[in-house]
């Protein structure tokens, strides 16, 4: 079910103390800014991983056959690769409208890479905070784990008011492979979403 956050994060998480702010992307915001930003750069967190496991009920589904999108799940050892990009503060009023279906504000610690997919040795102290959106499992819109079969056909059905949930997907299959980034979830998942498309 849809569930509306903006006024959580803005009461949660003000950040109008702030010059700017990095923001971590690691799903369509990595291929998708629809926001001014004055810098942008590839980086990783580490502890978490993507999956698929969030609904989507106002993008790329409707509240009736929600689609699916990627939020991040804890999982140690592992690094989610991503696009920062430095914003003003007054960019979260329209960034926390798309990301109103269940996903939180939180801080986090971004590492720079190289366009390699490496720790930046240009910058000296290659860690700087940043701001993350994370659709935590207790959120209404959450879907949770499913085999990824069934994920994929759920994917290739789906269709919502920002277009099909399979061009989401593929979108960010392709942004990752710019970053060098080899995310098995995601090119699984890929893979059987085109295997279902050559058979209709």
């Amino acid at each position: 079910m849809p569930v509306n956050t903006i006024a959580l994060n803005q009461q949660r998480q003000p950040l109008d103390h702030l010059n700017t702010v990095w923001l971590f992307g690691y799903g369509s915001l990595i291929y998708k800014t629809d926001f001014p930003y004055l810098a942008c750069r590839p980086a990783c967190i580490y502890g978490w991983q993507r999956r698929f496991w969030q609904g989507s009920h106002d993008h790329r589904g409707t509240p009736e056959a929600p689609g699916r999108v990627v939020t991040l799940v804890e999982a140690a050892a592992k690094r989610c690769v991503g696009m920062a990009y430095q914003v003003t503060p007054d960019t979260f009023a329209h960034l926390d409208q798309r990301e109103k279906n269940g996903y939180l504000r939180f801080f986090t610690e971004l590492h720079w890479l190289d366009n390699a997919g490496s720790h930046s040795t240009a910058d000296s102290s290659g860690i700087e905070q940043g701001v993350v959106y994370i659709a935590n499992p207790d959120n209404a819109a959450y879907l949770g784990p499913a085999p990824e079969a069934d994920i994929a056909r759920q994917i290739a059905k789906s269709h919502g008011p920002s277009g099909a949930n399979s061009e989401y997907l593929l979108q960010l299959a392709q942004a990752l492979r710019q970053l060098n980034e080899q995310d098995e979830h995601v090119f699984t998942l890929e893979q059987l979403l085109l295997g279902l498309k050559n058979h209709d």
